[in-house]
């Protein structure tokens, strides 16, 4: 099995994070792993805003995430889990991540106030 690499955070860029986020699945994967306790099993990923996403989409979806330095991901048995990395990408680009999610929530939900 390959290696799974995870980029320093010296080497995640703004240009990076907005590439990651600007898919709404990806978005929506992201916020839910940055209100997420523990870390999450790709397969909880598997509806994602009441769509259907095949498992090789999907794992696509988490390695671009991975690759931009949003999530940190480990093989446990069979199964990848994934955690944010929020704290360090919010250290690194204070508010970027947030207000991008903020306005993700706004876009989905108009009426609703925005939330976390």
């Amino acid at each position: 099995m390959r290696p799974i690499s995870h980029p320093s955070i010296e080497d995640v860029t703004v240009e990076g994070i907005l590439h990651a986020l600007s898919d709404p699945v990806r978005a929506a994967i992201y916020a839910q792993l940055d209100v997420a306790e523990c870390s999450q099993n790709c397969s909880n990923f598997l509806e994602v805003s009441d769509r259907t996403i095949p498992k090789s989409t999907l794992s696509q979806h988490f390695k671009i995430l991975r690759e931009a330095g949003l999530i940190r991901s480990e093989r446990k048995g069979v199964e990848m889990h994934n955690t944010g990395r929020c704290a360090e990408i919010d250290k690194r680009f204070p508010g970027l991540v947030q207000s991008i999610l903020s306005a993700y929530n706004i876009q989905r939900h108009p009426t609703c106030p925005t939330t976390k």
